[in-house]
């Protein structure tokens, strides 16, 4: 982060309070990304710009140590005042002197602020050599019922912003390499004399790199940076759930100055099945079955999920909605073992009975006429 980025209020670019939480700040992100995507507003340059912006305050205020430095320049800076008085040698007193190494602990002021902007504590090196690693990315694939549950490959294209591919992320034309700021000698910081004390700010002529480039690549104008598009084959794992967030270490945007790339999380959205579902690690089935067959007994067939169907035995007296359990035919967990497949019988009403099947069911009626299934229940309903 250079020294004027705490003047851009990163905040009111995502559209959220400061008191934003993490989860609030990401949602920001994913709705506004999604509306000003370059893919999403072809040739749009002021889209692109708008994304960049986004992307540069996200990348910010989602990483919660350099929100907290962001956070405190910008109260520095927004409310600080300077004493009047100048500055005297040390256990000089008085009323209009002021030694702000005392604030800050014996630091000075420069060098508090200076370390803020280079990432880190005073001291924390160059920016020109510090490793940064990249940001992180998120996207989003569909994946059928099927896939879901016994794991797939998928190719996901991510598009963001990267070194740029013709000068490799230093800005220089191609043949030509940067040197070294002849202002700040490549540590990419100024001190300016406020008059009772020093402020370290971004080099003017480097603009805070540390490196100056004297014939500018054509296709970045010199900024190092580009927007890139690349595919990558990423393996969602057997047993994700709709909407689980899988996470995929080092495939999110590459580091700067060697640093380690991001991480790359793929939000999956599943495809509902046509006849089963899903219940934590357990897949569901409603499997039809006849009066008879709940009422005598039976055995009868239930699909499995990419198998064979398995036999299953109804107990004689079973009631209509009971469930069946099959173990081993559900979802891959964690260790290796799987859920059951949970049977839902439901009886069939026959539309069209022939004359047979209506004499049969009259004299079943006949011969169960003294069983009144509902006097339990209008029973209890007399006692409220």
């Amino acid at each position: 982060m250079s020294a004027k980025d705490y003047q851009k209020d990163y905040y009111k670019t995502l559209g959220v309070p400061k008191t934003a939480t993490a989860a609030e700040i990401k949602k920001a992100y994913r709705e506004l990304a999604r509306k000003y995507h370059p893919d999403a507003n072809k040739g749009s340059t002021d889209a692109e710009d708008r994304f960049k912006e986004i992307t540069e305050a996200y990348n910010v205020v989602s990483d919660e140590k350099q929100r907290k430095e962001y956070d405190e320049a910008r109260s520095m800076f927004g409310g600080f005042r300077v004493p009047t008085g100048s500055r005297t040698g040390a256990g000089t007193a008085g009323a209009g002197n002021f030694d702000f190494g005392d604030l800050f602990g014996g630091e000075g002021l420069g060098d508090v602020i200076g370390g803020i902007f280079r990432g880190g504590r005073p001291g924390g090196g160059s920016a020109a050599s510090r490793a940064r690693r990249g940001a992180d990315v998120e996207t989003e694939t569909s994946l059928s019922f099927g896939d879901a549950i016994d794991g797939a490959t998928v190719s996901l294209r991510l598009t963001g912003e990267g070194p740029c591919p013709v000068c490799h992320g230093t800005g220089a034309k191609a043949g030509t390499v940067p040197k070294v700021c002849p202002d700040c000698h490549g540590t990419g910081q100024q001190s300016r004399n406020l008059g009772g004390f020093g402020l370290a700010e971004p080099c003017k002529t480097c603009r805070g790199r540390g490196l100056v480039v004297e014939d500018p690549c054509q296709s970045c104008s010199g900024s190092g940076r580009a927007m890139s598009s690349r595919t990558i084959q990423a393996r969602i794992p057997a047993g994700v759930a709709d909407g689980q967030r899988i996470r995929i270490p080092g495939k999110g945007a590459p580091g700067e100055h060697g640093g380690k790339a991001g991480d790359l999380y793929v939000r999956v959205h599943v495809t509902p099945h046509a006849v089963f579902g899903r219940s934590g690690d357990n897949l569901t089935v409603t499997v039809p079955v006849t009066m008879p067959e709940l009422a005598l007994g039976a055995e009868i067939k239930v699909p499995t999920h990419r198998g064979a169907a398995v036999t299953v035995r109804v107990p004689p007296g079973t009631p209509n909605g009971q469930v069946l359990r099959v173990p081993g035919r559900g979802v891959r967990r964690k260790d290796g073992t799987l859920g059951a497949l949970l049977a839902t019988v439901e009886v069939v009403v026959p539309q069209d009975l022939n004359k047979k099947a209506r004499s049969a069911l009259e004299d079943l009626r006949i011969a169960t006429a003294e069983a009144d299934p509902r006097e339990e229940l209008l029973r209890r309903a007399r006692q409220e």
